[in-house]
């Protein structure tokens, strides 16, 4: 044990200069010594309350139900999806993430309700081309028609943190999250993680042909001959065809890198549903009449048509939230906020 001798101004006493001279030598050394000491009692501190982040486990997870809705977590490398996007940040710094690990809203992650933990994504801002890779860890937002909560730092790279939302493409990075499920080691994966769920998603359109009984005096089984429905050109569809693509260069890019992708300008509609039968599509229009004035389309999935029941164009997200909103709470659970070009 080294100890720091520091001499008392009452034991001062005169003696010789050669002993003075050793006397003043050997303090330097001692507080130069008390200095060097106290140095590193100072780092050994640092290091012993230097926060240590859990790695986290790599999980897929059950069927879970938040607030009446129900989200079906799957293994799905072909997820490309487009929506509204929002960010969460200072109220959950620091907090467990779903997979284990601290959210960090300066790191560039995001949070999903569906894709495995952790996943990587590319998200696209659909309204200034700004498309990142971003680290998926977390699962939310449980908003109505929100499908990812990116964290700060991803809000601020793809330029809507003061915004606040945006409309965004989402596209599994397939290779780089095979990777990270197969890196897992046994110890960091969730019971029955990496096995695929046998639970099928969420569906793109709600589809059915099965009657909906109308309100009694409201219509008749006759389809009225002036009621009008918009055809589109044959196609696979909205269900079976994905979201088109950014155009982004072919390099991948490390995740605080920004590319640039060609876009094109979108319109949000609220859809409540789509049926395989005319005569469901007018029943859920009519039930609708009192929240708005929906208009029906058709399209083509498998060469089959089918009916969808929406609203829109809207001109803002806000409104498009109250339409939402007020449709999931007359009981149409399955409305959904997409994007159209």
């Amino acid at each position: 044990m080294m100890i720091c001798w520091r001499p008392s101004p009452r034991s001062r006493v005169l003696v010789p200069f050669s002993r003075t001279l050793l006397g003043v030598m050997g303090g330097v050394f001692l507080l130069g010594g008390c200095a060097q000491t106290q140095l590193l009692v100072h780092a050994t501190k640092k290091l012993q309350t230097k926060e240590i982040r859990p790695e986290g486990v790599y999980k897929v997870g059950k069927p879970y139900e938040v607030n009446g809705v129900w989200y079906y977590p799957r293994v799905n490398y072909e997820y490309n999806e487009t929506g509204i996007a929002s960010w969460y940040g200072p109220n959950f710094h620091g907090k467990p993430t779903a997979n284990g690990e601290y959210f960090d809203m300066n790191e560039v992650t995001a949070a999903h309700k569906t894709l495995p933990l952790p996943s990587k994504a590319r998200v696209t801002n659909l309204e200034n081309g700004r498309s990142i890779i971003v680290r998926i860890n977390d699962r939310g937002p449980f908003v109505n028609g929100r499908i990812l909560d990116a964290s700060r730092k991803s809000a601020q790279l793809l330029g809507f943190e003061k915004k606040g939302t945006a409309k965004v493409q989402v596209k599994i990075l397939a290779d780089e999250s095979r990777m990270m499920a197969s890196k897992a080691s046994p110890s960091q994966v969730s019971q029955g993680a990496v096995k695929e769920i046998k639970v099928a998603a969420a569906p793109q359109e709600v589809v059915t042909s099965e009657a909906l009984p109308p309100p009694p005096g409201t219509m008749s089984d006759a389809l009225p001959e002036d009621r009008g429905v918009t055809i589109t050109a044959h196609s696979a569809g909205d269900a079976a065809v994905p979201p088109a693509q950014a155009e982004v260069t072919p390099k991948q890019p490390e995740e605080t890198e920004i590319t640039y992708a060609t876009v094109k300008p979108t319109q949000i509609y609220i859809q409540a549903g789509a049926f395989a039968n005319l005569k469901n599509a007018y029943k859920l229009q009519d039930r609708l009449a009192a929240i708005g004035q929906a208009q029906i389309s058709q399209t083509w999935v498998e060469s089959r048509p089918f009916y969808r029941v929406r609203f829109g164009p809207l001109e803002s997200v806000k409104k498009a939230d109250d339409l939402l909103d007020s449709i999931i709470n007359a009981g149409y659970k399955d409305a959904r906020l997409i994007l159209v070009e």
